[in-house]
Protein backbone atom coordinates (compact mmCIF):
# COMPACT_ATOMS: atom_id res chain seq x y z
CA UNK A 1 0.00 0.00 0.00
CA UNK A 2 1.04 3.47 -0.62
CA UNK A 3 2.74 5.62 1.77
CA UNK A 4 4.06 9.37 1.97
CA UNK A 5 6.31 11.10 4.24
CA UNK A 6 7.52 15.01 4.92
CA UNK A 7 8.85 17.91 6.83
CA UNK A 8 6.19 20.12 7.69
CA UNK A 9 8.78 23.06 9.08
CA UNK A 10 5.84 25.59 10.10
CA UNK A 11 2.25 25.87 11.34
CA UNK A 12 1.47 27.10 7.74
CA UNK A 13 2.89 23.70 6.19
CA UNK A 14 0.57 21.98 8.69
CA UNK A 15 -2.49 23.94 7.82
CA UNK A 16 -1.11 23.20 3.83
CA UNK A 17 -1.14 19.61 4.62
CA UNK A 18 -4.59 19.93 5.37
CA UNK A 19 -6.06 21.37 2.69
CA UNK A 20 -4.29 18.89 0.35
CA UNK A 21 -5.86 16.11 2.18
CA UNK A 22 -9.68 18.19 2.48
CA UNK A 23 -8.99 17.79 -1.77
CA UNK A 24 -9.01 13.99 -1.80
CA UNK A 25 -11.71 13.26 1.27
CA UNK A 26 -14.50 10.95 0.10
CA UNK A 27 -17.79 10.10 2.02
CA UNK A 28 -16.96 6.49 3.85
CA UNK A 29 -13.25 7.61 4.43
CA UNK A 30 -12.01 6.54 8.04
CA UNK A 31 -8.70 8.50 9.28
CA UNK A 32 -6.13 7.74 12.46
CA UNK A 33 -4.30 10.37 13.62
CA UNK A 34 -1.45 9.29 15.77
CA UNK A 35 1.06 11.50 17.68
CA UNK A 36 1.85 12.94 21.25
CA UNK A 37 0.07 15.71 22.91
CA UNK A 38 0.99 18.57 21.37
CA UNK A 39 1.98 16.98 18.14
CA UNK A 40 -0.27 18.68 15.98
CA UNK A 41 -3.60 16.11 15.24
CA UNK A 42 -6.39 18.66 16.57
CA UNK A 43 -4.74 21.67 14.50
CA UNK A 44 -4.39 19.24 11.27
CA UNK A 45 -8.14 18.29 11.11
CA UNK A 46 -8.71 22.14 11.88
CA UNK A 47 -7.55 22.97 8.67
CA UNK A 48 -8.55 19.90 6.62
CA UNK A 49 -11.92 21.11 8.11
CA UNK A 50 -11.63 24.97 7.09
CA UNK A 51 -10.29 23.83 3.75
CA UNK A 52 -13.53 21.47 3.03
CA UNK A 53 -15.21 24.70 3.55
CA UNK A 54 -16.53 24.47 7.17
CA UNK A 55 -16.67 27.88 8.71
CA UNK A 56 -17.71 27.44 11.93
CA UNK A 57 -14.93 27.69 15.11
CA UNK A 58 -13.23 23.88 15.43
CA UNK A 59 -12.46 22.65 19.36
CA UNK A 60 -10.64 19.93 20.19
CA UNK A 61 -12.90 17.37 21.20
CA UNK A 62 -11.11 16.19 24.14
CA UNK A 63 -13.50 16.68 26.72
CA UNK A 64 -16.76 15.68 24.71
CA UNK A 65 -14.66 12.90 22.63
CA UNK A 66 -16.94 14.11 19.58
CA UNK A 67 -17.72 17.27 17.68
CA UNK A 68 -19.62 16.60 14.81
CA UNK A 69 -18.85 18.85 11.53
CA UNK A 70 -20.81 19.70 8.41
CA UNK A 71 -18.72 19.75 5.49
CA UNK A 72 -19.13 19.79 1.40
CA UNK A 73 -17.88 17.60 -1.17
CA UNK A 74 -18.45 18.05 -4.87
CA UNK A 75 -21.08 20.14 -3.99
CA UNK A 76 -22.92 17.73 -1.53
CA UNK A 77 -23.17 18.06 2.50
CA UNK A 78 -21.42 15.60 4.19
CA UNK A 79 -20.89 14.90 7.83
CA UNK A 80 -17.62 14.42 9.37
CA UNK A 81 -17.03 13.15 12.72
CA UNK A 82 -13.56 14.45 14.65
CA UNK A 83 -13.60 12.04 17.88
CA UNK A 84 -10.47 12.09 20.35
CA UNK A 85 -10.29 9.15 22.14
CA UNK A 86 -7.42 10.25 24.60
CA UNK A 87 -9.42 10.40 27.97
CA UNK A 88 -11.19 7.07 27.25
CA UNK A 89 -10.92 5.27 30.34
CA UNK A 90 -11.69 1.87 29.07
CA UNK A 91 -12.26 0.50 25.39
CA UNK A 92 -15.84 -0.48 25.91
CA UNK A 93 -16.37 3.36 26.23
CA UNK A 94 -16.34 3.55 22.61
CA UNK A 95 -19.40 0.97 22.14
CA UNK A 96 -21.31 2.79 25.28
CA UNK A 97 -21.40 5.60 23.34
CA UNK A 98 -22.44 4.49 20.50
CA UNK A 99 -19.68 5.72 18.79
CA UNK A 100 -19.39 3.15 16.08
CA UNK A 101 -22.16 3.48 14.40
CA UNK A 102 -21.39 6.37 13.35
CA UNK A 103 -18.44 4.52 11.19
CA UNK A 104 -20.47 4.15 7.51
CA UNK A 105 -20.45 4.92 3.98
CA UNK A 106 -22.18 8.30 4.38
CA UNK A 107 -19.37 9.88 6.64
CA UNK A 108 -16.30 10.63 6.89
CA UNK A 109 -14.45 9.63 10.50
CA UNK A 110 -11.22 11.21 11.63
CA UNK A 111 -10.06 9.49 15.38
CA UNK A 112 -7.22 11.02 17.28
CA UNK A 113 -5.85 8.45 19.94
CA UNK A 114 -7.21 5.13 18.12
CA UNK A 115 -5.18 3.09 20.28
CA UNK A 116 -7.30 3.71 22.95
CA UNK A 117 -10.12 2.32 21.45
CA UNK A 118 -7.95 -0.80 21.02
CA UNK A 119 -9.88 -3.64 18.55
CA UNK A 120 -13.08 -2.23 18.97
CA UNK A 121 -12.66 -0.15 15.71
CA UNK A 122 -12.85 -0.38 12.07
CA UNK A 123 -10.06 -0.42 10.43
CA UNK A 124 -8.62 3.01 9.44
CA UNK A 125 -8.05 3.67 5.62
CA UNK A 126 -5.24 6.17 5.83
CA UNK A 127 -3.40 6.48 9.24
CA UNK A 128 -1.59 9.88 9.56
CA UNK A 129 1.73 9.68 12.15
CA UNK A 130 2.59 13.18 13.34
CA UNK A 131 5.61 13.67 15.33
CA UNK A 132 7.35 16.84 16.94
CA UNK A 133 10.66 17.10 15.05
CA UNK A 134 13.64 19.09 15.49
CA UNK A 135 12.31 22.11 13.84
CA UNK A 136 8.88 21.60 13.02
CA UNK A 137 6.89 18.65 12.20
CA UNK A 138 7.24 14.83 10.61
CA UNK A 139 4.09 13.38 9.13
CA UNK A 140 3.45 9.88 7.51
CA UNK A 141 0.79 8.96 5.40
CA UNK A 142 -0.30 5.67 4.96
CA UNK A 143 -2.86 4.02 2.71
CA UNK A 144 -4.54 0.56 4.92
CA UNK A 145 -7.37 -0.21 1.93
CA UNK A 146 -8.55 0.65 -1.36
CA UNK A 147 -9.93 4.09 -0.77
CA UNK A 148 -7.15 5.04 1.47
CA UNK A 149 -4.42 4.40 -1.77
CA UNK A 150 -7.08 5.96 -4.19
CA UNK A 151 -6.95 9.02 -2.11
CA UNK A 152 -3.07 9.17 -1.71
CA UNK A 153 -3.05 8.55 -5.51
CA UNK A 154 -4.33 11.95 -5.89
CA UNK A 155 -2.56 13.37 -3.32
CA UNK A 156 -0.68 16.64 -3.79
CA UNK A 157 1.43 18.18 -1.73
CA UNK A 158 5.14 19.83 -1.52
CA UNK A 159 5.65 21.46 2.05
CA UNK A 160 7.96 23.63 0.58
CA UNK A 161 5.36 25.46 -1.37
Amino acid sequence: MPHWTAHLHDEEATQALGAALARVLKPGLTIYLHGELGAGKTSLTRALLHAAGYQGRVKSPTYTLLEPYVIQLAGQPIELMHFDLYRMNHPDEFIEAGFRDFFNADRICVVEWPERAENLLPNADLDIFISVAAQGRGVELRANSIQGASCLEQFHFSPNL
